[in-house]
């Protein structure tokens, strides 16, 4: 679409909503279009569309890119976006690899942070940005005593670890653009007293979800005579996954449903200031 594909077939005239959808996210960028060389981060291509709309947004962040006839590489957070259907949108995901370079077509925005896409990306190279390449891909990790040895998980911009929470696994993770030395002191203090906190936080979730976490056992056939949940068997049934920490102290636990929801998530938030304040079920 939007001559996406002309190398195959002419393109077909997009529908009115389509064309105005189109003309409205490219009014940002300026007009030359350029042949750009680049290299993706390790997110892959996301995508998001609103009820109202009929296409696509999508997009992959670059860590770098260049314009094929000029030596002037451009490091720091851009991104790659365009307007897809669902063939489109189905090809980028699978075809534009993560940490990867490419080539393409497109305009860029006036701060040089957003390209816009005008062709098919396909495979390319230059000797600059495979060194940028090649460091980008290596691990990066640290120490910290008391937590364990955080490692950077690239695909989604956080570094995580495994500590044993009660006994039990549990990953802890925080964004690397937070304060790491606030989200570490904030770590520390969640650690020191697991107890008060787990309870606190199962308590919160118990409160908020036993009500709809009932009205999902009348559902099932199989549940449907059996005797109501109660708080305690709601908090006993909780399986903590992950615990995601931020620099002013705010947190999320992230639990297993224990089929409370058929396998959905529990997820609580709040801060060490307020405590437990927010539940919900998710995915």
């Amino acid at each position: 679409m939007f001559g996406l594909f002309k190398k195959k077939e002419a393109p077909k005239e997009p529908p009115s909503q389509q064309r105005d959808e189109w003309k409205e996210f490219a009014t940002p960028f300026l007009p030359d279009e350029l042949s750009i060389v680049a290299v993706t981060d390790a997110s892959g291509f996301g995508s998001v569309k609103e009820p109202e709309q009929e296409l696509w947004r999508v997009g992959i962040g670059l860590t770098a890119w260049m314009e094929e006839d000029s030596p002037d590489i451009h490091q720091g957070e851009a991104s790659l976006v365009s307007l897809a259907d669902d063939t489109l949108r189905n090809y980028l995901r699978q075809r534009v690899r993560p940490d990867f370079i490419i080539k393409f077509t497109a305009r860029v925005s006036e701060d040089g942070r957003r390209l816009l896409l005008l062709d098919l990306p396909e495979p390319g190279f230059d000797p600059d940005l495979k060194a940028i390449l090649e460091e980008q891909k290596k691990p990066v990790s640290f120490w910290e005593d008391g937590l364990g040895t955080f490692t950077l998980n690239r695909s989604v911009g956080w570094f995580e670890t495994e500590a044993e929470w009660l006994g039990q696994p549990a990953r802890l993770d925080f964004d690397r653009d937070e304060n790491r030395a606030d989200c570490l002191t904030h770590f520390h203090t969640l650690m020191e007293r697991q107890e008060e906190w787990d309870q606190r936080v199962r308590a919160l979730a118990a409160e908020k979800l036993l009500d709809l976490a009932n009205d999902w056992a009348q559902e099932s056939e199989e549940d449907r005579e059996a005797a109501e949940i109660t708080q305690e068997q709601f908090m006993e049934r909780m399986e903590l996954d992950a615990i995601q920490i931020y620099e002013d102290g705010a947190f999320e636990f992230w639990f297993n449903d224990g089929d409370l929801f058929w396998g959905h998530s529990i997820h609580v938030t709040g801060s060490l200031t307020n405590g437990p304040e927010e539940a919900q079920m998710e995915g």
